[in-house]
């Protein structure tokens, strides 16, 4: 009977690339019977524990992965909810502001102060305020005045108040800037 291009060559059986496995009718150095020699056991099982092993770490780098995702987005969605809260703050600061003689004036505090609690509750405390130096990471210039009696870059006052959790800013306070008058 004729060999089959597979039987031919150098001795050398042919192995399934994905499990090392001799792929059956290969010529092989197996021992008589079709049976594979424990060499070849040991190698096919070195393959499989290899690929397992990879499997394994694969998936622990996949639920780290999620993991962190999920924790983003939440963070995400919180902070987007936080920023919306903190419109409201705005809103109710405004009518405080245009209307100081109002007779609802003392219900609009109580309603801000109960406000600026739940925001402390959860960590977030108002950023901003008139003397402090300029931080570009914690404010937002929108506007700047000369002025010989402060420091340079020195915070004169706050236009929105900026609100931080802890060191993550959630929003910059806007405030006009000190700039030293020029020389004429």
């Amino acid at each position: 009977m004729p060999s089959s291009p597979a039987n031919e060559g150098d001795g050398h059986q042919a192995r399934d690339p994905a499990t090392g496995v001799a792929e059956p009718g290969a010529a092989s150095e197996s021992r008589a019977g079709g049976e594979p020699t424990p060499a070849e056991l040991a190698e096919a099982l070195a393959g499989m524990e290899d690929r397992y092993k990879r499997a394994v770490a694969d998936l622990d780098n996949y639920r780290k992965r999620s993991a962190r995702d999920f924790d983003r987005r939440v963070e995400e969605a919180t902070d987007a909810l936080q920023r919306q809260w903190l419109e409201a703050v705005d809103s109710v600061e405004r009518a405080l502001r245009l209307e100081p003689e109002s007779p609802l004036l003392e219900g609009l505090r109580a309603v801000l102060e109960q406000m600026e609690a739940i925001l402390a509750r959860r960590g977030i405390q108002r950023i901003g305020a008139p003397g402090e130096p300029f931080d570009p990471e914690r404010h937002e210039a929108v506007g700047v005045s000369e002025n010989a009696d402060v420091p340079d870059q020195t915070v004169l006052d706050v236009a929105r108040s900026g609100f931080a959790l802890g060191d993550r800013v959630l929003r910059p306070a806007q405030v006009i800037v000190s700039r030293r008058p020029r020389e004429p």
